[in-house]
This record gives C-alpha cells, sequence and structure tokens, in this order.
C-alpha cells in the first residue's frame, strides 16, 4: 500500500470591523506566519471607533484600498510604536494624509494618535501600481483599478494555488470622473465583496443624471440656491463634472477641503477617465476662500457644493442653517446618509 501525505492549506481571514455597519473596515488575511490587512478604517459617531485591536508586531503589511477614512482612518494606530509597510497607490497615499491630518485637527484629544504618528506612517508607505504584483512573504498581492474615487483599488491576494478577492469599495459603471472597476479577476476561490448597496435597484446613470441636472435647474431658474453636500474626495468634483458636461450655465461654488482634493487631481490627470472634461470643469468652479466668497454664493441663485456628505460638520452644516430658510432654495442629498447623521435625518 503507497501512502500519500496531502498538504493542507489554510488561509484564515478574520474581520475585525465593517460588518453590519458603515465604518471601520478591517480585515485579517493570515496564512502560517504570514498576516496582512486589508484596510484599517474608523466608524464615525460621537467619538471615532476603530477595528478589532491587533498587535502591529503580528503584521507584515497593511494594504490600503483608498483614502476614505472609513477604510484609512485607523492606520496610524500602526505606527505609534511600529513601522508596518502600507502598500496602495501614490495617489490613495496623497488624498489620505490629507484627510487623516484632518481628521486629527477635527477630532482632537478623542485620537488615540497624532500628526507624528501620521507622519510615521508616510514614511511607511510603498507605492504601488495597477496590475504590478507585490509579494509579502508567501503571498503575491496584485492592485486593481475598482472605479469608486481616483486611485483606489481591488486587492487580489495569491498564496499556495488560493485566489482571493477583496473588492473594497467598488464601482463598476463609467462616470464622468473614472472608468469602471477592472473586473478581469480570472477564477477566484473567495470573494470579499463591498455590498453597501446590494439590495438597492437603481436607476440608468445617464437617465439619473438628466433628471438630476434638470431639478437642479429648476431650483435655480427659479431664483433659489442649490446646495449639495458631498465628500471631498471623489463625489465633489464628480457633480461639478456632471454639472459641466450638461452645460450648466450658472454659478458653481466649491468650498472646503474639495478645493485641496482639485489640486491633487490637476497633478494626476492620468488617473482620470477624460483629464480635459475635469479640466474644462475646473475652469468653470468658483472656489470659495473666505467668509466674504461664502455670503456671495448664498447671494446670488447657483449651486454650492461643499462637505461634509452628511451634513456633519463641514461648510455644508453652516451653509445649510441658511439656505433652508428660503422656500425656493433646496438640498440635494447625493451620497449614502449613515443612520444617526444630521444627512439621514434631513
Amino acid at each position: 500500500m503507497i501512502e500519500r501525505k496531502v498538504k493542507r492549506i489554510t488561509v484564515k481571514l478574520k474581520f475585525l470591523g465593517g460588518c453590519n455597519e458603515i465604518g471601520r473596515i478591517a480585515i485579517a488575511v493570515k496564512k502560517d506566519d504570514t498576516q496582512i490587512l486589508l484596510d484599517y478604517g474608523v466608524l464615525f459617531n460621537d467619538q471615532p471607533g476603530f477595528p478589532m485591536h491587533i498587535p502591529p508586531r503580528d503584521v507584515d503589511a497593511i494594504f490600503l484600498t483608498h483614502a476614505h477614512l472609513d477604510h484609512s482612518g485607523g492606520i496610524p494606530l500602526f505606527h505609534i510604536t511600529s513601522s508596518v509597510p502600507v502598500y496602495g497607490t501614490k495617489l490613495t497615499f496623497e488624498l489620505s494624509e490629507l484627510l487623516i491630518a484632518d481628521f486629527i485637527k477635527l477630532s482632537g484629544y478623542y485620537l488615540p494618535f497624532e500628526y507624528l504618528d501620521l507622519r510615521s506612517m508616510m514614511k511607511s508607505c510603498v507605492f504601488m501600481e495597477f496590475d504590478k504584483p507585490v509579494t509579502v512573504k508567501d503571498m503575491k498581492v496584485t492592485l486593481l483599478d475598482s472605479g469608486h474615487i481616483p486611485g483606489g483599488s481591488q486587492v487580489l491576494i495569491e498564496t499556495d494555488k488560493k485566489r482571493i478577492l477583496y473588492t473594497g469599495d467598488f464601482n463598476t459603471i463609467d462616470t464622468e470622473l473614472l472608468k469602471g472597476a477592472d473586473t478581469d479577476y480570472g477564477e477566484l476561490d473567495c470573494l470579499i465583496i463591498e455590498s453597501t448597496y446590494a439590495n438597492e435597484d437603481h436607476p440608468e446613470r445617464r437617465s439619473l443624471e438628466k433628471t438630476f441636472v434638470e431639478s437642479v435647474e429648476e431650483v435655480v431658474e427659479d431664483g433659489g440656491t442649490v446646495l449639495i453636500p458631498a465628500f471631498s474626495v471623489g463625489r465633489a468634483q464628480e457633480i461639478a463634472c456632471v454639472l459641466r458636461t450638461y452645460n450648466f450655465k450658472y454659478p458653481v461654488y466649491m468650498d472646503g477641503m474639495a478645493r485641496k482634493v482639485n489640486l491633487i487631481f490637476l497633478n494626476n490627470l492620468s488617473a482620470l477617465r477624460d483629464p480635459m472634461l475635469f479640466k474644462d470643469t475646473m475652469h468653470m468652479v468658483r472656489e470659495v476662500g473666505g467668509w466674504k466668497d461664502r455670503r456671495e454664493a448664498m447671494r446670488k441663485p447657483g449651486v454650492i457644493i461643499a462637505p461634509a456628505g452628511m451634513l456633519k460638520g463641514g461648510p455644508a452644516a453652516y451653509y445649510v442653517q441658511h439656505i433652508g430658510k428660503k422656500k425656493n432654495n433646496a438640498v440635494f442629498l447625493v451620497g449614502f446618509q449613515v443612520p444617526g447623521t444630521p444627512g439621514r435625518e434631513l
């Protein structure tokens, strides 16, 4: 009798946060003595909430899919006393540094890390390009375009002939800002998929854009001001590009951190679907530089695009108090509104 020993391949997944909630996304992938993290975000309540703790010494690398804080906001925790390498696209890190620095500024003593730890994190960054794999011990990791925000990625892990895909936040449809996600995955053994809108039946995008622009024009032509609360990274720029595509002829103002993001995008035009459209849009947009500009923006009919997207702070929280006083004005919510936020209440 011939005996054959079969090697058992075991890859363990541990979800540290982000299940049945919006925020603090973090997934640990472990095989033998190799362990990597996929994102490590923050949950916004009265005080910031972080994923389950995992000792930095047990982590070989962190792969960051994109800059939004629900995926990136907790990564400085791994750089207080350690220097865990963090992999992602160069653009993702440029945006993450901006968002996390603002997060630290606004959150103050509620956070267990500070600017020094953010700087340590940035020194530990390893830049990757789409479709060019890196190896962390016995895991091969490749980033694929997610179509979510500029620089955003999906993560494909290959180890001992097992293929695991983590989509992160992704979008398969072309938008004004980006091409749809790269879905040429090949055969997969495991799929970890973002599912915020899994049960939603979305209307056709072009039809939705047309209806949106027509509704905005109706308010403005009636002498009103439209406030569009939008996330600084991605959504604010997408909305502006939609208005430009449909030849919106009224003033469009942009306030808050979105202005800094505009500059980062202008320096990374190759990450966008239509660089010329974005440049034309930026020529159209009037940036709000201070209180005088804010008063001017509300004085005449037009559109104001401003963070925060859920009306939880930021210039949008200021604008809504004034714009909401006149019945011919309007507020258009263009992103997911987490339960408990002012946007959800509205």
